[in-house]
């Protein structure tokens, strides 16, 4: 038996680092385009299209901060290019050089090698976004065995979910794909006890798709992780003693530094749907979900009246943040009004001047001092890619 948990184990970990893989590819390609630096370039009068120069990438890698030299920078673009991710326009150059060389994604030429196990993977984040951008009632708190667990899926309401959609033409492939989502890590049992059977036990996605990763993991040979609660499309979470680097740093009441991760959306379309990020997932031999939030950042509540008093020690301030290819990067919690839990130090509202423990006050002109913070995040995830955000904050004496 042992021998068993251990071989099922290995492919656990083995799938999941090529679904690591495979994210952290698209991610960066989705942010290549929208800087121009992916585009048709011309050499000795022929034209390559939907293209990057190996050398001007890794510039774009340290000046991103997504690698500090560029040996490192080399060496995340070689794993790619060892994953088949990206290559060669001419296919003459099995290793990634800091030269003027052209290089492309698969994905934009088409050649990108489908085996079973990244069928299976696509096909389950294709499933993933549709259940995400798409209003219905199929993800639930529901409770299993006295235990609550959030956004949960009944299995039977998921084959008929998956017949409506045309995803199955019958019952038996629609659970055979349960099946198959399973045993590939996108999928399982809330406890982790059951296979995928069409009945009434429930299950979750546990591959976070739109978790941002940093391209630092790639070079990682594990891939630490931490349980996950999709409580809004703004997801914060209690980082564990051994997790991993793709973080946010925010500080509690008693100034202790936590680490905690969160969700971006996406802000390009494209023909795999949204790109941003939740935070890592578990292996199928991690513990259960957890299932509760980590302490506000707040060191007191307090009531819009309060912030909107007349000579008061709040001040104003209006950001203009304008999403990249994974989203705005920060987290929304609390209600009446609700604040800034987390920023991510390299996101966009970072840079524009966002900061914890700033109450929200308007979302592109409504004012939302008293809504909650999953109406806000839902505002945000469903309007423009520019937001307009009105905070207040405290004076600094």
């Amino acid at each position: 038996m042992d021998g068993i948990a251990n071989t099922m184990q290995k492919k656990a970990a083995e799938l999941e680092r090529m679904a690591e893989v495979l994210v952290t590819g698209e991610q960066l390609r989705l942010r290549l385009h929208e800087s121009k630096v992916i585009k048709d370039r011309r050499h000795h009068l022929r034209t390559y299209p939907n293209c990057f120069v190996a050398k001007e990438i890794i510039d774009w890698l340290i000046e991103h901060k997504e690698a500090s030299d560029r040996d490192t920078a080399i060496k995340i673009m070689q794993k790619l290019l060892d994953q088949s991710i990206i290559h060669h326009v001419c296919d003459e150059h099995k290793e990634f050089k800091d030269m003027k060389l052209f290089y492309r994604f698969r994905k934009d030429d088409g050649t990108f090698p489908l085996d079973s196990k990244a069928k299976v993977f696509m096909r389950g984040q294709r499933i993933y976004e549709k259940l995400m951008n798409t209003e219905n009632t199929l993800l639930q708190t529901r409770e299993e065995e006295g235990v609550s667990y959030e956004r949960t899926l009944v299995a039977s309401e998921f084959i008929d979910w998956l017949l409506q959609e045309g995803e199955m033409a019958t019952r038996e492939e629609a659970e055979q794909l349960g099946c198959r989502l399973l045993e590939h890590g996108i999928i399982q049992h809330v406890s982790n006890k059951h296979h995928f059977v069409n009945g009434v036990l429930l299950y979750q996605f546990r591959m976070n798709f739109r978790r941002r990763r940093r391209l630092m993991e790639l070079l990682n040979e594990r891939c630490h992780s931490i349980p996950e609660n999709h409580d809004s499309p703004f997801c914060l979470r209690k980082q564990g003693s051994d997790g991993g680097n793709t973080s946010f740093l925010s500080v509690s009441p008693t100034k202790e530094i936590k680490v905690v991760s969160a969700v971006r959306r996406s802000s390009m379309s494209s023909s795999c749907g949204s790109s941003g990020y939740y935070s890592s997932s578990p292996t199928l031999s991690s513990s259960p979900p957890v299932l509760c939030n980590p302490k506000s950042v707040l060191k007191k509540q307090v009531s819009p009246e309060e912030l909107q008093a007349p000579g008061g020690r709040y001040i104003k301030k209006t950001f203009t943040i304008v999403g990249d290819a994974v989203g705005w990067g920060f987290v929304v919690r609390g209600s009446k009004p609700c604040h800034i839990q987390a920023v991510d130090p390299g996101g966009p509202a970072a840079a524009a001047g966002m900061k914890v423990c700033q109450f929200v006050v308007s979302v592109n002109g409504l004012n939302v001092l008293t809504l909650d913070y999953r109406t806000v995040s839902n505002l945000i995830l469903t309007g423009p890619r520019t937001v307009v955000m009105e905070v207040i904050e405290e004076m600094k004496y």
